[in-house]
Parts: structure tokens; sequence; C-alpha cells
């Protein structure tokens, strides 16, 4: 048996795991949604969504492809060009990349708000303390005093100040009736999702199609080299940019990469 083989999904913690591990990215995650779970930040639901997509991000070869990276520089300049820029979290986004999140808001001076589909006053507070011990000073989303129309379900349930107010919404690992909702209110619309037929991508104004672990960090290293861009500058990124394109290429490597 290789060390290799003795790896386990269910380690204590995530320094257990190996980085030359062959399936890292898969066991970090894996492990950081079950650890949300006894945390009280993510949903048991929140494991199945997590084993969709990292079946979709083992087809893709577990990389950034270039047009997921053509994205992620895309959405950087539309966030840093937004007015009022605002990166929605659930559960799964909270487990897995919650440091990730917060310098990415630094990094376009952008909004955090929670916002989740099963939705308890725990669980809010759960996620907004989790972000704020990774360098959160402000968390949105516990005020919840407006929503977003045509939607039933608890995700709804924003704030006036935030999501309801922004021109630019970050939405990761999105339900898509929300997505179309959010688009239907005329939002500029980025989403991380490994599934580029899924609904959310499918209406996104920027589909990225990568795993959230990897897309993150990237839209912040685009934004941090296009900080001293002029808005001449931003707005070539997002118009040379090809949504429909980005999404075939995803699903042509989806269909046809070399695993």
């Amino acid at each position: 048996m290789s060390d290799y083989d003795s790896v386990s999904a269910d380690v204590e913690h995530e320094e257990e795991i190996p980085e030359d591990h062959p399936r890292y990215q898969d066991l970090l995650t894996r492990h950081r949604i079950e650890a949300g779970v006894e945390k009280g930040i993510t949903h048991l639901q929140g494991m199945h969504a997590e084993g969709r997509g990292s079946a979709f991000d083992y087809l893709l070869g577990e990389e950034t492809i270039p047009s997921a990276d053509d994205a992620e520089r895309a959405a950087a300049a539309h966030l840093l060009l937004a007015d009022h820029p605002v990166l929605s979290i659930n559960g799964n986004v909270a487990a897995l990349v919650p440091g990730e999140m917060v310098a990415l808001a630094e990094a376009v001076d952008a909004d955090l708000e929670v916002n989740l589909f099963n939705r308890t006053p725990e669980r809010i507070d759960a996620i907004a303390d989790h972000l704020r011990e990774h360098g959160a000073e402000d968390v949105k989303g516990l005020e919840a005093d407006a929503r977003i129309p045509n939607l039933e379900h608890k995700r709804a349930k924003v704030d006036a100040d935030g999501i309801y107010d922004a021109d630019v919404v970050l939405v990761p690992l999105e339900d898509g009736d929300r997505a179309e909702a959010l688009d239907e209110m005329g939002k500029t619309e980025i989403v991380i999702d490994l599934n580029p037929l899924s609904r959310s991508p499918q209406v996104a104004d920027v589909p990225v199609v990568d795993n959230i672990i990897r897309a993150v960090p990237n839209m912040t290293e685009h934004a941090q080299a296009l900080a001293d861009a002029d808005e001449a500058e931003l707005r070539s990124v997002i118009e040379e940019f090809d949504r429909e394109r980005a999404l075939e290429n995803a699903e042509e490597r989806i269909r046809s990469g070399d695993l």
C-alpha cells in the first residue's frame, strides 16, 4: 500500500492531506464540506452538491482551462467597474473559500452577504462568525429586509442595502431559479459552476466553469493586476470575453478531455 492509499477523506485536519496527492483538491474540498457540517455552516444537502461538482471537475482535468481563466479576468473587471458589487455566500462557499472570499471582497471593494436556501438564524450567525474569523469586518445577510421578486423559498431573502441594491453580484454555487430571478432584476451576474449546462451559468453574464477553490483566488489575482486599469481598459476586458464560447469550451473539454 502506498502512502496515498492510506489518506482518508475524513482526516481531522486538512494539513494531513499531502499536497502532492493526485486527488488533493478533491480530498481538500470534501474535508472542508464535512467540517462545515460539523460546525453548523454547511447543510447536509451541500455534500451532495459538492459530489456533483467533483465529478465535473474530474472531467475538466481538475484544472482551470483557458476559457475559465478568461472568465475570471472578465469577472474581476466587472467587479472593479461596479458601483455596488456584492459577493453572495452560501454554506458551501463559506466552508470552502472563506478567506479567499474575504480577500476578493477587499480587492474589488465589495460587500459580503450570506444567502441560504436552508436558512436558520443559527446558520446565518455561524457563517457570519466564520467569515469574521477569516478577516471579514462587515457581513450582510442578517437583516434580510428585502426580497428578490418571483422567488418563494428563503433564498429570496436579501438585504436591501446588499444584494437587492447591487449592480454586480457574484453568486458562486448558485441555485438556478435564483440565478434566473437575479437576471430578471437586471443585475450583472457572475456565476461559478462546474456544470456548463446547468441553469445558473446559462443565464450568467460571466459563467465561470471552474472549481471555486481555484476560481476565487484567480479572480483576486486578476483584480489586483487590473487595479490601476482605467475604465476603458476594464470595459475592453469585458467586451473581449465571449460567454457562449466559454460555455462551449467547457462542454467540449468535459465531453472529449484527455483524462
